[in-house]
């Protein structure tokens, strides 16, 4: 299954289990955007586990608070970032003191997926 949304924040494209997202440039995220992935949430995984990745392409910013709410989605089992800039990697790694599950970053996509479907195993 893929299913690909587009909003005025982002595109995201719903997979089996995990979602992959990308960002508008210069959005500033915050807990507040929490509800359209609560959205998806219900909508696409019910009650089952996924995995959620941002791809980083874009620059924008992130309040940490948002992984605070996001942490309790309870069928979300971990988060990735797939970027290949330094300073989001950086602030990758802030941003992972926020968030109570698994967490990783990665440089390639290919290895996001594989640590997902991992995860999901």
């Amino acid at each position: 299954m893929k299913k690909t949304i587009t909003t005025d924040v982002c595109k995201m494209e719903v997979y089996e289990n995990y979602v992959v997202v990308v960002m508008n440039e210069g959005v500033n995220l915050t807990p507040s955007h929490n509800e359209m992935l609560l959205e998806v949430t219900s909508t696409y995984f019910s009650d089952r586990p996924f995995v959620y990745i941002t791809h980083r392409v874009n620059s924008y910013s992130v309040d940490p608070k948002i992984y605070y709410e996001t942490a309790k989605i309870k069928n979300l089992i971990g988060l990735a970032v797939v970027s290949g800039d330094y300073k989001a990697k950086f602030n990758a790694k802030i941003e992972k003191m926020f968030f109570n599950k698994p967490f990783e970053i990665f440089t390639k996509m290919e290895d996001a997926v594989n640590w997902a479907k991992n995860l999901l195993a």
